[in-house]
């Protein structure tokens, strides 16, 4: 049986792109996790997605061995994402673990989420490692981001580790701290589990065969295959039909004990049955559920349709086994006139929301469309009552509107000094307050207050532009504020289009309803009837554009005889078109409607 003081679990938590990924490369090759045929570059991000895009989109458990003084040691990593829209992923594995390596490249030393993940942990009360990577590199700055770290974590200059996740320089070192300096897990009393178990889930997978597979911590007790075991939340029991441990394949095994990190094969099919969070201990436990995750609020929506609704079903059944594995995903049925039935779906960000887009493509073969993104509002009605909109159709005419409240975030931009006068401007165009500007070496960190709407309008893509790339941003919700907001309706022949509403500044109605109604009449066919396009704002059309009708000489084929016969017919044509007018209808399409969307997402 494992001793409790051999065991270490530990989670590696940075900035994007800083190496977290490599660096679980060499520790995997220095503990002989894997065999050398089997190594290849970022191993733990086993999703296509993730190794096309250089990023970890999923938590990855790993279990190694190390000898250390004669002694052998196991150490449970998890590797985490470094994106903001992923902070979810990291806070989970946060909870399963007792300490943290804080990894900074040495090239760019302390980002914003740097920032953000060092408070995560230490508000969860993990041990911090401070590691500098990639000093391997012409361009590494070490004693600078030494001074960096010691100014932040407040620790001894000797503590920082200096590693090269490329050539496996200092890594050694590493492993040898890791046992050293992180403390073994924290488990319950023996007095309090006495013949129970108890077990955290921090995550989950849904295999078609196995049905949901949770990945457990043990915080008490042991667990055996063959087990009844029960979900403390929704009062699932279940058998352990199989478990075992991550290498980083899933590994059988017999049993897992207090403190390790492991999976359970619960059998169950139905995707609702579990959720993160939850407990499991035996079916007539007496023992207290743990405190769970706080369930994530999303701040961005869309809507998604298939393009062939005969695979609504489908997408149905990919979006609930994907929300099994995300829980940080929420979504719910709608229905459209032109698009048919579809999902109103909440993210955490826009990379969230483009990473579960491409998997429903790539993993389950679905043609999508995938709506304008838009934030949830609150708003008082002149009659008190009080709604969340999360569509813009369904956003309420001015003039029943007492007041509207929409999310705001605080972030932290860091950036070279040079770039300040340029991204100050930046933020007063996206309504950004700045509360305060701190000097960090050669770097400036800009504390601010703005709309997440405004984040969502392209915000990241321009201050990544417009610093040459050298600033980072990292952030989070903080509450609500009062929002001048306005609905913009799109009207094609007199006909309201809901799926084309927006919501957009008062400021910006003018622009933002011209850009609309041109890009709209480059883009819809002429019909057998003159009409408009217009966009409506507070009341009143904003903008118009005329589309003229497709005519026709009805009179080509006729040769010769009297003009009446001509006049005759050319009055029936006329009288036809008036008709028409009154009575036609512009079919927007799919694929045109399709078009439209792309077009307006690129904008």
């Amino acid at each position: 049986m494992l001793k409790l003081d051999h065991i270490r679990n530990f989670s590696i938590i940075a900035h994007i792109d800083h190496g977290k990924s490599t660096l679980s490369d060499r520790m995997l090759e220095l503990t002989h996790t894997i065999e050398k045929r089997k190594m290849r570059e970022q191993v733990l991000d086993s999703m296509e997605l993730e190794r096309e895009r250089g990023i970890t989109i999923k938590m990855q458990p790993v279990r190694m061995a190390y000898n250390v003084g004669g002694d052998e040691y196991l150490l449970n990593l998890i590797d985490t994402p470094g994106h903001i829209d992923f902070s979810y992923e990291v806070s989970r594995a946060i909870r399963a673990v007792e300490g943290a390596i804080l990894l900074v490249d040495a090239t760019k030393g302390v980002q914003a989420q740097t920032l953000s993940v060092l408070s995560m942990a230490r508000e969860s009360g993990l041990t911090i490692l401070p590691v500098i990577n990639k000093i391997d590199l012409p361009a590494a700055n070490v004693d600078a981001v030494k001074d960096d770290l010691v100014k932040i974590l407040e620790c001894p200059r000797e503590d920082i580790i200096e590693v090269s996740g490329k050539t496996g320089e200092g890594v050694e070192k590493l492993m040898e701290e890791i046992v050293k300096k992180l403390p073994s897990p924290k488990v319950l009393d023996d007095e309090i589990v006495e013949n129970d178990s108890c077990s955290l889930v921090f995550d989950f997978e849904y295999s078609t065969h196995k049905g949901i597979i949770v990945y457990i911590r043990v915080l008490g007790g042991t667990i055996k295959k063959g087990e009844n075991l029960m979900f403390r939340g929704l009062s699932q029991k279940f058998v352990a039909l199989e478990i075992g441990t991550f290498s980083p394949e899933k590994k059988v095994a017999d049993q897992l004990t207090s403190g390790e990190i492991g999976y359970i094969v619960t059998g169950i099919k139905e995707t609702s049955r579990a959720t993160v969070g939850d407990t499991i201990t035996g079916p007539f436990s007496k023992l207290p559920p743990l405190s769970g995750y706080m369930q994530p609020k999303p701040v961005v929506w869309a809507s998604i349709y298939p393009e062939d609704q005969n695979t609504f079903p489908i997408l149905r059944q990919a979006l609930e086994r994907l929300r099994l594995a995300d829980s940080s995903l929420a979504f719910e049925e709608e229905l459209s006139g032109p698009l048919g039935r579809g999902f109103k779906c909440g993210f955490l960000g826009m990379l969230h929301l483009e990473i579960i887009t491409e998997r429903l493509r790539r993993e389950y073969n679905l043609s999508l469309i995938v709506a304008i993104p838009t934030v949830s509002f609150e708003v008082e009605l002149l009659g008190g009552k009080k709604e969340t909109i999360y569509s813009a159709s369904q956003f309420p005419d001015d003039s029943n509107i007492k007041i509207v409240y929409e999310p705001w975030v605080s972030a932290d931009i860091i950036m070279p000094s040079r770039y300040l006068g340029d991204v100050t401007q930046l933020l007063h165009v996206h309504e950004a307050e700045v509360l305060d500007i701190q000097t960090f070496g050669d770097r400036n960190v800009v504390k601010i207050l703005m709309p997440l709407r405004e984040l969502m309008r392209n915000f990241f893509d321009e201050l990544k532009s417009i610093s040459s790339g050298f600033a980072s941003l990292s952030y989070k919700l903080e509450g609500m504020k009062k929002a001048d907001v306005t609905r913009l309706d799109i009207l094609i022949a007199d006909e309201r289009i809901p799926e084309l509403s927006k919501i957009i500044p008062r400021r910006r109605v003018d622009h933002e309803s011209n850009e609309m109604v041109d890009r709209l009449k480059a883009n819809l066919p002429r019909q057998m009837f003159d009409f408009k396009i217009q966009a409506k704002s507070q009341g009143r059309i904003v903008a118009s554009r005329a589309m003229a009708g497709m005519k026709k000489d009805v009179t080509d084929y006729l040769y010769g005889g009297d003009i009446t016969r001509k006049m005759k017919l050319r009055e029936k044509q006329k009288k036809g078109k008036k008709r028409m007018k009154k009575t036609g209808k512009v079919n927007i399409t799919q694929d045109l409607f399709l078009k439209i969307m792309k077009s307006d997402q690129r904008n």
